[in-house]
């Protein structure tokens, strides 16, 4: 449903001069949630959000392609955004980043690893290439990552 949902709502999001960062369609509290994530260069401000949310509603009101009671919401990203598409990978090559596993990495069998942290260095047929605080290169297939996100440190 999400894939089709993002191709029904992007030319609406661009249309507002945003890009479609990421969505997810959630069940928060007994409700259903409807979340998009924007961004542009320079980050987003309350203004996009809000024109973003009037455009969307209009096209989902229209094509009405979610048969549930639903609430949308519109927002950033936010700095430790988490990665989840190719495109966001291959931007932020070279960026500090969080990687958590489903499982131990095959690597650390022994000491039950799951949590990388390091900088992106490659990102190449869904396989991320990140080098730990210790120099230690590690590979991750896309499917491993149950989460990855963005380290701003201050």
């Amino acid at each position: 449903m999400i894939s089709n949902l993002e191709k029904l709502l992007t030319p609406t999001v661009e249309a507002c001069e945003v890009e479609l960062y990421d969505m997810e369609y959630v069940k928060e509290g007994g409700n259903r949630i409807l979340r998009l994530f924007i961004d542009k260069e320079g980050g987003v401000d309350l203004n996009d959000c809000e024109r973003v949310s009037h455009a969307v509603s209009d096209v989902l009101d229209e094509h009405d392609p979610i048969p549930d009671a639903y609430r949308l919401q519109v927002g950033s990203p936010g700095i430790e955004r988490r990665l989840v598409k190719p495109a966001h990978f291959e931007r932020y090559v070279g960026s500090k980043v969080h990687v958590r596993l489903f499982a131990p990495h095959k690597d650390s069998i022994v000491t039950g690893r799951k949590k990388f942290t390091g900088i992106l260095t490659d990102y190449q047929n869904d396989k991320i290439i990140l080098i730990d605080e210790e120099k230690q290169e590690w590979t991750f297939e896309k499917k491993q990552i149950s989460a990855c996100n963005l380290v701003v440190e201050y």
